[in-house]
């Protein structure tokens, strides 16, 4: 990182403006570069380990290139707003963003990925666990995460 400066290293930090983004851009790789898809998420620390988890359509782009790819990448943002200066050259912006990657991967169990949906709607919302219809669940796909490598930047 250039900006060492705004480095934010603190774990207990980082996750307190994780937990604050409410949109994950994955990165993903196509036959044109670089694929990037903003989609709600979830996440958990177990065994020392951070865990993203996404949800959607189990037919589509997104999933095909995951179905070919063992890693993929991440970037979240918020806290934006305008710093204004003097002149031109002193104007900048205030953020908080979290990029990293990870070994990607489509969950087919039924109880894995019950326990990844309740992740994901925790983030957003206060309940915990929720009840699902088996049939509901079967269609969709979940996506898990296993974060290899994350910073976090602060200005």
């Amino acid at each position: 990182m250039r900006r060492k400066d705004r480095e934010v290293t603190d774990f207990d930090k980082m996750m307190e403006i994780l937990s604050a983004c409410d949109c994950c851009r994955l990165g993903l790789v196509d036959e044109n570069g670089a694929y990037i898809v903003p989609l709600n998420f979830g996440y958990e620390e177990a065994d020392g380990k951070l865990f993203l988890y996404f949800h959607g359509a189990a037919a589509g782009k997104k999933i095909d290139l995951i179905r070919t790819q063992e890693t993929a990448s991440f970037e979240m943002d918020r806290k934006h707003q305008l710093a204004q200066g003097e002149t031109a050259c002193a104007y900048s912006y205030f953020y908080q963003s979290i990029m990293g990657n990870g070994k990607i991967q489509i969950v087919n169990e039924y109880t894995e990925k019950v326990h990844a949906l309740n992740v994901l709607l925790s983030h957003y919302s206060a309940q915990n666990e929720w009840d699902f219809n088996r049939e509901q669940v079967d269609r969709i796909a979940v996506i898990k995460m296993e974060v290899t490598n994350w910073s976090c930047k602060e200005h």
